[in-house]
């Protein structure tokens, strides 16, 4: 069987042809679409479909938003989703909608060594609960209790709720993050905007001067959080350093919490941030916030944390998500 799986995200959208045949799922066909080009994601699935010889017998589709009797709302772009409209646009009768995070929790059980870097710990064992959390346009996050090659997929919106600082200087940047935004979830923190949000209370509050060079380059750039990414691991940048320091001991705490919530077996680190900031997060800065719970730290200290590094993981967990419907 041939699925069209989508991997739909507030910077990408990317669908791809996947046959189903054998133990693991095989990409055939992929493309790549700008998301806030198009009005909607009927275009791309027709515009993708156009360039293939046969329609696939399922689709897919993971969409960065909560779904609820097949459908949705993608808050960072505006677009409402809905299975019936995009069935009807694709040609395909057989389309499901799910979570993005519910994707990456369909393929942990097909992960091997190489699609993985550990963190804190060198493996899990394979079955029991785990957690997913990633940072990209948004922050998602999910639960799958894992049983052989299978996994019961739980959704969660854990990247709304509410922000919680860790220290003196988080519980500055929540106040200055209130005062733009009301209420303050973790997600204005850890992801993509976050990054930039952080890098601005760095800069606006005084910590660190705003660099001419760095303000031109994210002014220049369609990825400003990137631009601080990049400067503060090259330490280019004495406020870009300190904002991926607060940025990446806000994503551990976080990760820690969902650990904690879910009583975690192992955290698996996805999203687009996470590949691109790899040196950063083993530097110990991640894995000291994710474990400083208190009376639990031991606890947390001895949970594999992993970074997912497949980029397709999205598409591949989309995929495998057909086989259980």
């Amino acid at each position: 069987m041939t699925v069209l799986a989508g991997d739909i995200g507030g910077t990408h959208a990317r669908l791809a042809v996947v046959t189903l045949e054998g133990k693991q799922p095989r990409i055939l066909d992929e493309a790549r679409f700008p998301s806030r080009d198009y009005d909607g994601l009927a275009p791309i699935v027709q515009e993708f479909l156009r360039s293939l010889r046969t329609t696939p017998a399922r689709a897919v589709f993971a969409v960065a938003c909560p779904v609820v009797h097949g459908a949705g709302r993608l808050p960072n772009l505006g677009w409402t989703v809905d299975e019936p409209s995009l069935a009807r646009a694709s040609g395909i009768a057989d389309t499901t909608l799910i979570n993005d995070f519910d994707a990456v929790g369909h393929a942990v059980p097909i992960l091997g060594e190489a699609d993985l870097v550990p963190l804190q710990g060198a493996a899990w064992r394979g079955d029991g609960t785990a957690a997913v959390i990633g940072a990209g346009t948004g922050l998602g996050m999910g639960m799958v209790v894992v049983r052989g090659t299978q996994g019961h997929v739980h959704s969660s919106e854990g990247g709304h709720a509410d922000f919680a600082p860790g220290d003196e200087r988080q519980a500055l940047l929540l106040a200055f993050l209130r005062g733009r935004f009301g209420h303050v979830s973790t997600e204005r923190v850890v992801s993509g905007p976050g990054l930039v949000n952080v890098y601005e209370f760095v800069t606006g509050t005084g910590i660190a001067p705003a660099l001419p060079a760095t303000r031109n380059a994210m002014a220049d750039s369609e990825d400003p959080a990137a631009v601080v990414s990049e400067r503060g691991m090259a330490g280019a940048d004495p406020a870009c350093v300190v904002a991926l320091d607060i940025f990446v001991r806000a994503y551990g705490a976080a990760a820690g919490n969902l650990a904690l919530t879910v009583r975690a077996d192992a955290v698996f680190v996805a999203g687009g941030i996470a590949p691109r900031m790899l040196a950063k997060l083993r530097d110990g800065t991640f894995t000291a916030a994710f474990r400083e719970k208190g009376r639990l730290t031991d606890l947390l200290s001895a949970t594999p944390v992993l970074t997912i590094v497949n980029e397709d993981v999205g598409l591949l967990g989309a995929a495998h998500a057909a086989t259980r419907g």
